[in-house]
């Protein structure tokens, strides 16, 4: 497989076209191969570095202002989606490891598949795009796992904002709360949702969000908000 084909079908995989290749080139660089070749290579260590920071500010964001969550329970939550398991997984999800340049010794001992190699370039895959594309494009790559595995997966267990309002409402029998989604835009790889939640017939929440579901505890947030809490 060329380098050009190798391109081509992980950007497909990826949903991004990298306008400077050299980025992607150097992500899926393991050290043992520059080495090898010994030519001024640069493996994808350095990238790894920035890859990490990348991750970490996104993911942080994202858990800041999706979950009303204390400090600590942030920074577990952060943790978990961060480590090298779960980045393991991510890269497993997009083959990354079908793609990497390895020396022939780390080749023989299994590099492909080891999760700390294939950890270490999922990172470094972030910072490429985040060098090629910005913040923007980095972000919709990172949250298109992060979402999946919060919102399908279940793979973590925490309080929300919908289960918060739910608390408060219901101590209202009477009282009935829904979320209408009353706008929906964007390509497929870029939804943007806007949900309001109802109490009865009033509106008393309105949020935004890559995904029905993060719309919704937007909404369910304005709403708490507005109750003063």
């Amino acid at each position: 497989m060329s380098n050009s084909v190798s391109f081509e079908e992980l950007e497909k995989t990826i949903g991004y076209t990298f306008k400077n290749k050299k980025y992607l080139d150097i992500a899926l660089t393991h050290s043992s191969y520059a080495n090898e070749v010994k030519k001024n290579l640069s493996s994808n260590e350095r990238q790894e570095f920035l890859g990490d920071a990348v991750l970490s500010i996104i993911v942080s964001e994202y858990l800041f202002n999706t979950f009303h969550l204390a400090e600590g329970e942030l920074t577990k939550l952060r943790a978990a989606m961060v480590c090298e398991k779960s980045l393991w997984e991510f890269a497993q999800e997009i083959h990354l490891g079908d793609y990497l340049k390895l020396g022939k010794g780390e080749e023989m001992m299994g590099g492909r598949t080891r999760a700390s190699i294939l950890a270490d370039a999922f990172e470094a895959l972030i910072a490429a795009i985040f060098l090629d594309g910005g913040m923007d494009e980095a972000r919709k790559f990172v949250l298109g796992f992060i979402i999946d595995v919060i919102e399908n997966k279940n793979k973590f267990a925490f309080n929300d904002y919908k289960t918060m309002l739910q608390e408060i409402i219901q101590k209202n029998p009477e009282e009935r709360l829904t979320y209408v989604l009353v706008e929906e835009s964007g390509p497929d790889h870029n939804k943007r949702f806007v949900v309001e939640v109802h109490l009865n017939s009033n509106v008393i929440g309105r949020g935004k969000g890559q995904s029905k579901k993060s719309a919704e505890q937007m909404a369910a947030k304005e709403a708490l908000k507005l109750m003063g809490q």
